[in-house]
């Protein structure tokens, strides 16, 4: 038993994101370079209580690229244990707008495979890379920087 749960206190332990695996009909996805500390990662963010998964992607992927998305299947569940985030990644397919940075978003592009392993961290890319993979959902863990392995 957790000292919260002994303490009567009801503080959440995790948090839920959402993130649109953007994939345009010649393959490439959608990413964004983040305003807070510049890294390339895929539209995504926290979802709000009273909100459905599927409706939060679509919000956070046209509030940081200017994107309109239909949401298709859950392709990843991921955990990132050191920041206490469970992340659902959902592949989209674009259905309008005009791509534009954001207050979140410094560039959006659309990138292939080999750029998205080149300019992203493992633990992002694999979420798109997995949006890619027919065989899904697949579910994850790292700690922030490196996967981990389980069995």
């Amino acid at each position: 038993m957790s000292n919260n749960a002994r303490d009567g206190q009801s503080t959440p332990l995790h948090s839920v994101s959402v993130a649109g695996a953007v994939i345009r009909e010649d393959g490439r996805l959608l990413a964004i370079r983040r305003t807070d500390n510049g890294t390339w990662e895929l539209p995504g963010g926290i979802l709000e209580l009273d909100e459905l998964p599927e409706d939060g992607v679509r919000r956070e992927v046209w509030e940081e690229t200017g994107i309109h998305v239909e949401v298709d299947q859950l392709t990843g569940v991921y955990k990132n244990t050191t920041r206490g985030i469970v992340a659902l990644v959902f592949r989209c397919k674009p259905s309008g707008g005009t791509e534009r940075p954001s207050a979140e978003s410094s560039a959006v592009e659309w990138l292939t495979p080999d750029q998205i392993t080149q300019r992203m961290n493992q633990v992002y890319a694999i979420r798109l890379l997995d949006a890619l993979d027919t065989n899904t959902p697949h579910v994850r863990t790292h700690d922030g920087t490196h996967l981990i392995q389980t069995k």
